[in-house]
């Protein structure tokens, strides 16, 4: 019957007749209006109903009816459907409706029970999306979002200069200049898709300090919101080209999250425009991206860790281990790895609960997403808290706070927004903005459907896309600690002048003398000291790089040198040096009081044989 009614004197524009005296009509006809705009008008029944005497009174009380300018007359969920179909791209659930085999009876069958118990109806929209279902703005949010993004390049760049000379430069562990000629002799002119990089024009130590210093103050623009899309570029590029010169030192799951992050924010940033105010109004494809990508990061954290089988995981016990088995532990950690183990259990499946549920509230009604943003971020502050994971954490918030709308926001900030006259100006071109998120999208769904471990028949053609496109480490996968380490191998270098007498190398970070209380270093991450945990995991022909870094302490090299807190020979380098291997394990309450003691350690042997001098030579 919808459409075939019709009115004697239609209106010069669609008009959608409700019931003004319905609290939970009133509420989405603003939500409606809102995406429909000036296409549409909006009247309750009581007031414009005279105006169409061929609707029956009841019909009005029964649905909202909607009026079109050749007369004719829908009623119930379809016309509710016809008038979302005036607003952009508002087409396709009129498409489904009129299409697909059963829908229009289900959604009138749901447009009925709701129409009938319309002040359960109205709780249940109070409950989940709060006073208001007006469509949401993010504009706050994603001018926020370029700023916290800008701190962590920031950090990143300003961390990495301190230590570039003696991880990658001409006398540190793994020099770039040895990357650049192996890859240029073995690769030819394929050298720069598989190594993308600007140390193919210069890998001198003073170039990689211009990248670590042009890197930091083009973060600091993004943070100060100008020139944004310009200085994101240049932080995306000068990134890439460090993570990739960086070789194994590079290789963390947050450079690749600072990379992706980084690249969706350059086309989230308005391009021209030089500075970003107090709103920024996206393409919705570029903040989509980012929440896809704040969904990947946290479920694929929660699932593979119960993918891995690992039994700690599966029976809560995980974090009995975490607090101290995790690389660089801070302070606090030793306190919480005090508690009992229901503590440890009721987290670990609280936990649990935050990275398998919460992303999928991302895109449910308001408060629900509110409240998984508030889950999330709260995810994020303990683990800060209680470790040390670099500007992991931080940039894990920023993506979080693209989920606050602006009515969240304390009102003198949502007014200051609104007056913001550019916040939709200077977006990038479609026929730019669509291709390469396109393409975004594609790689990080095959990339994701295999964390899941999902056999999916992708054509050919899209392999390969995705194959060309991961050398530039801008979309990846994700998940920390798929299986929970249970003991904690230390690794301690001593050195000697005649192998007889040994004086032990202290880091600055990792534990080494079992009263030196452990601290906090984060957004800076020691990148030497994380190094070092994951080789006490493995074997020294594993680590190629660790026998270089013993080679680099017998030749006495100031830079690498410079990146531990104690040398033991400061006029000259030892003679012979070693490695040996520790268990570490915290101490506990009385332990600690009686001793002063942190740590408790128990040598197992030796690491790697004893190298000497003459070995270099």
């Amino acid at each position: 019957m919808n459409g075939l009614r019709r009115v004697a004197a239609p209106p010069a524009r669609p008009i959608l007749l409700f019931d003004g005296d319905c609290g939970f009509c009133r509420r989405w006809i603003l939500r409606w209006k809102s995406l429909t705009g000036d296409r549409l008008d909006y009247a309750p029944s009581q007031e414009a109903g005279s105006r169409f005497p061929e609707i029956p009174p009841e019909d009005f009380r029964r649905s909202v009816q909607l009026v079109l300018p050749d007369g004719r007359v829908f009623a119930g969920a379809e016309a509710v459907f016809v008038s979302l179909s005036f607003a952009p791209r508002g087409g396709r659930l009129l498409a489904a409706y009129r299409r697909i085999p059963g829908f229009a009876a289900l959604t009138e069958a749901v447009y009925r029970a709701i129409a009938s118990h319309r002040g359960a109806a109205t709780a249940l929209t109070t409950f989940l999306w709060g006073k208001t279902v007006e469509r949401p703005t993010y504009r706050i949010a994603n001018a926020l979002f370029l700023r916290l993004l800008g701190l962590c390049y920031l950090a990143a760049f300003l961390s990495l200069w301190v230590q570039v000379d003696g991880l990658i430069g001409s006398r540190g562990i793994l020099p770039v200049k040895n990357l650049m000629e192996a890859a240029r002799s073995q690769l030819g002119g394929e050298h720069w898709t598989v190594f993308p990089t600007l140390c193919w024009f210069n890998s001198s130590d003073g170039f990689l300090h211009f990248l670590c210093g042009g890197g930091a103050l083009s973060a600091l623009l993004v943070v100060l919101g100008l020139v944004p899309a310009p200085a994101l570029l240049v932080c995306w590029i000068f990134s890439l080209s460090l993570s990739v010169a960086g070789q194994t030192f590079l290789e963390f799951q947050w450079d690749l999250l600072l990379l992706e992050a980084g690249f969706l924010g350059i086309w989230l940033a308005p391009l021209r425009r030089w500075r970003v105010g107090a709103a920024l109004d996206p393409p919705w494809a570029a903040r989509a991206l980012l929440c896809w990508l704040l969904f990947r990061l946290m479920f694929s954290s929660g699932f593979v860790k119960l993918a891995s089988g690992d039994p700690n995981w599966r029976n809560l016990t995980a974090l009995t281990y975490h607090y101290w088995t995790q690389p660089l532990p801070p302070w606090t950690a030793w306190f919480v790895a005090q508690l009992p183990l229901w503590f440890h259990k009721v987290s670990c499946f609280v936990m649990f609960a935050i990275e398998l549920g919460a992303p999928f509230l991302i895109v449910a009604p308001r408060r629900l997403r509110l409240a998984a943003c508030a889950a999330m971020a709260g995810l994020q502050v303990i683990i800060a808290a209680t470790g040390n994971y670099a500007f992991f954490n931080l940039l894990a918030l920023a993506l979080c706070a693209l989920l606050v709308d602006d009515a969240a926001f304390p009102r003198a900030i949502r007014e200051r927004a609104a007056r913001d006259p550019q916040a939709s100006r200077g977006r990038w071109p479609g026929l730019v903005l669509a291709p390469v998120l396109a393409l975004v999208l594609l790689v990080s769904v095959i990339l994701f459907a295999g964390t899941l471990r999902l056999r999916v028949p992708w054509p050919g053609a899209a392999i390969s896309l995705a194959r060309a496109v991961l050398p530039f480490q801008s979309v990846g996968t994700y998940g920390l600690f798929a299986v929970m380490t249970a003991s904690r191998p230390e690794i301690l270098v001593e050195g000697s002048d005649d192998g007889v007498s040994w004086l032990a190398y202290e880091f600055r970070w990792k534990p080494g003398e079992t009263t030196r209380r452990p601290r906090f270093v984060a957004p800076h991450q020691p990148r030497l000291d994380w190094q070092m945990w994951f080789a006490a995991l493995g074997t020294c022909e594993e680590n190629p790089w660790f026998l270089a870094f013993l080679g680099r302490l017998l030749e006495g090299s100031p830079a690498v040198e410079r990146l531990l807190l104690r040398n033991p020979f400061p006029s000259h380098p030892p003679h012979y040096i070693r490695a040996v291997l520790y268990d570490y394990r915290f101490t506990d309450s009385a332990a600690r009081r009686a001793t002063g003691a942190w740590w408790r350690r128990q040598e197992r042997g030796l690491y790697c044989p004893i190298l000497s001098r003459d070995m270099l030579r």
